[in-house]
C-alpha cells in the first residue's frame, strides 16, 4: 500500500500549496512577492520533510509510524480554513499600519499555517523509499518509482484544485477534501478503525464555509478562477455607493453610484481623452474592464463612442453586470482575454486605447513595456491616443517616469497628470501636437466633462524618451514598486491603496 499513499500524498502537498495562495489573497493579495513567500516556504518544508523522514526511517522504519505521520498531516490540512481567518484577520493589522506589511505578514502565515503539514507529508518520500527497499540491486528502480508516483499525485494535485474544486467548491471544502485524502492514504498503514478517521474528515464538507472576510456592508462575495472578488455596499437609498475589492480588499476597482457617474477616483481621468483627439471619438478599449465604472461614465458622457471592455475573470463581469450596472451602456462590448493577447489577436483599431489592468500593487510587466506600446499604436487611428493610469507614492516618481519614458520611445507625443496623489495618468498622442491646441480642444469638452479637463490643461507635462526603455527582456516593475512601497514606508507614512477626493 506503499504506492497508493505516495500518490494520494503528492496531490495532498501541491492541493496545500494551491489553497495556501487563495487563503492568504483576500489579505495580503496574489503579488509576486506573496507567491514567492509560499513557493519558498513549501519547497523549505517539503526540504525539510524530506531529511527528517530520512533519519526518522532509517531508525523506525515501521509502516505504522508513517501512517500516524500521515494521519498528522490530515488533521493539520484539515485544520487551517478554520485556524486562518482568525489569525489572519490579526495579522492584516500590518498592512495597516505598514504597507510593505504584506511581506512579512504572508511570510509568518504561510509559515505557521501550511509549513507543518507539509513537512510531515515530505516525509512519506524518503520513508516509503526505505520500506520498500528490500534489494539493494533494485534500490533505483523502487527510488525512480515512489518519485514518479509523487510527482504524478503532485501534478493532480496542482490542476484539479485551481480548475475545478477551487471555482466549483471553493477553497475550504477543497482544502477539507484533500485532508480526506490524505488521511485516507494514512488509513491504508493503519488498522480499519483509522478510516473512521477519514470519515470525520469527510464530513467536515458538509459545513457552510461562510464569508472569508466578514466586515461591514459585504453584499457578495465568491471565489473565481483567478482572485477573491467582494461587493461592499454603504449608505441606502440615493446615497447608496458600491465597492468592488478583488484580493487583498484594499485597493478599489470599481466605484458604482445609483445616479451618479462621477467617482472622484482615478476612473474620472479616463473621462478627459476623448476631446484630446480634436474631433468627436468614435471607438475606445479599455483594458481591465473590471465593473466597468469607466464604460457607464462614457455611456452617459460619450453615448456616441462605441466601447470595448477587456476583462480576465468572467466572475468579474458577471459580477459587475449584477451589482455595478454593466448593462447601462448599450454601446459596450465585454470580451473575456488577457489585455495583451486580445490586442495581438484583434484586427480593430481604436481611437482611444485605456489600460486600468492592475493586480495589486503591481502593474503587470508585460504592460509597461516598448514591445506594447509599439502593439497599442498599432491598434490605434490616425490621431488616436493611449492612456495608462499610474502607481505612484508622494515625492517619488520612478514607475511613472519608467512608464512615461519607454511609452516616448514609440509615442512622438507624451503627457504625464498628476491627477491624484497616488495615481497619475500617462497619456501618449499618436501625432505630435502643440500644447496650446491641446488646451484649446479640452476647453471644447462636454460642460460636465470640464473641471477635469481644465485641470489637465493646467497640470499635464510633458516627457521625453528614456535612454534606458523597459522591454519585454527586462521590465523592473516589481523592484522599482517594492522600492518605492518600502521607501514611503520608511519614512513613517502609511500607503493607501486608493484615496476618493471630491468629485466634480
Amino acid at each position: 500500500m506503499l504506492l497508493p499513499l505516495v500518490f494520494l500524498a503528492g496531490i495532498g502537498s501541491m492541493a496545500t500549496e494551491i489553497c495556501a495562495s487563495r487563503l492568504l489573497a483576500p489579505f495580503y493579495g496574489s503579488s509576486t512577492v506573496v507567491w514567492a513567500n509560499i513557493i519558498g516556504l513549501i519547497l523549505a518544508a517539503l526540504s525539510l520533510g524530506y531529511w527528517l523522514g530520512g533519519r526518522l526511517a532509517d531508525a523506525h522504519p515501521s509502516s505504522r509510524l508513517l501512517g500516524y505521520l500521515v494521519l498528522a498531516a490530515a488533521a493539520l490540512i484539515a485544520a487551517v480554513p478554520f485556524v486562518a481567518r482568525p489569525f489572519l484577520d490579526v495579522s492584516i493589522g500590518g498592512i495597516e499600519s505598514l504597507s510593505a506589511g504584506a511581506v512579512v505578514g504572508s511570510f509568518l502565515a504561510a509559515l505557521l499555517l501550511f509549513a507543518p503539514p507539509v513537512i510531515l507529508l515530505g516525509m512519506v518520500t524518503p520513508f516509503a523509499i526505505r520500506l520498500a527497499t528490500t534489494d539493494v540491486d533494485a534500490a533505483g528502480v523502487t527510488a525512480g518509482r515512489i518519485f514518479a508516483l509523487s510527482t504524478a499525485g503532485s501534478i493532480l494535485g496542482t490542476f484539479i484544485p485551481a480548475l475545478l474544486t477551487i471555482p466549483l467548491i471553493g477553497t475550504q471544502r477543497t482544502l477539507l477534501g484533500a485532508a480526506t485524502i490524505v488521511a485516507l492514504a494514512a488509513a491504508t498503514l493503519l488498522r480499519r478503525r483509522w478510516l473512521l478517521a477519514a470519515l470525520a474528515l469527510a464530513l467536515l464538507l458538509a459545513l457552510p464555509p461562510g464569508l472569508v472576510k466578514p466586515g461591514l456592508g459585504v453584499i457578495y462575495e465568491r471565489e473565481s478562477r483567478y482572485q477573491f472578488i467582494e461587493v461592499v455596499q454603504q449608505g441606502s437609498g440615493a446615497s447608496v455607493v458600491r465597492y468592488l475589492y478583488l484580493n487583498e480588499g484594499y485597493a478599489v476597482h470599481s466605484v458604482w453610484r445609483p445616479d451618479a457617474v462621477f467617482t472622484g477616483g482615478e476612473w474620472d481621468m479616463f473621462l478627459t481623452l476623448p476631446p484630446l483627439l480634436g474631433r468627436p471619438a468614435g471607438s475606445a478599449l479599455m483594458l481591465g474592464n473590471a465593473g466597468g465604472t469607466t464604460a457607464r461614465a462614457f455611456g452617459v458622457l460619450y453615448p456616441q463612442v462605441a466601447f470595448d471592455g477587456v476583462e480576465l475573470d468572467p466572475q468579474v463581469t458577471a459580477t459587475a453586470r449584477r451589482f455595478f450596472g454593466l448593462n447601462d451602456n448599450p454601446r459596450l462590448t465585454v470580451y473575456t482575454a488577457d489585455a495583451r493577447p486580445f490586442l495581438q489577436a484583434t484586427n480593430k483599431r481604436y481611437d482611444l486605447i485605456m489600460v486600468d489592468a492592475y493586480r495589486q500593487p503591481y502593474v503587470p510587466f508585460y504592460l509597461a513595456t516598448r514591445e506594447f506600446f509599439a502593439l497599442c499604436r498599432r491598434h490605434l487611428t490616425p490621431g488616436g491616443v493611449v492612456a495608462l493610469n499610474v502607481s505612484r507614492v508622494p515625492g517619488d516618481n520612478r514607475l511613472v517616469d519608467g512608464i512615461a519614458g519607454t511609452l516616448a520611445g514609440e509615442f512622438p507625443q507624451v503627457l504625464v497628470w498628476p491627477a491624484l496623489r497616488f495615481n497619475e495618468l500617462v497619456i501618449g498622442l499618436t501625432t505630435a501636437t502643440p500644447l496650446q491646441r491641446l488646451r484649446r480642444r479640452l476647453g471644447a469638452a462636454p460642460p460636465l466633462v470640464r473641471p477635469l479637463t481644465r485641470l489637465l490643461a493646467a497640470q499635464m507635462q510633458p516627457r521625453r524618451p528614456s535612454a534606458d526603455p523597459w522591454t519585454d527582456d527586462r521590465a523592473p516593475v516589481e523592484w522599482i514598486t517594492d522600492a518605492m512601497i518600502v521607501d514611503y514606508a520608511a519614512r513613517g507614512r502609511q500607503i493607501p491603496e486608493h484615496s476618493l477626493p471630491t468629485a466634480p
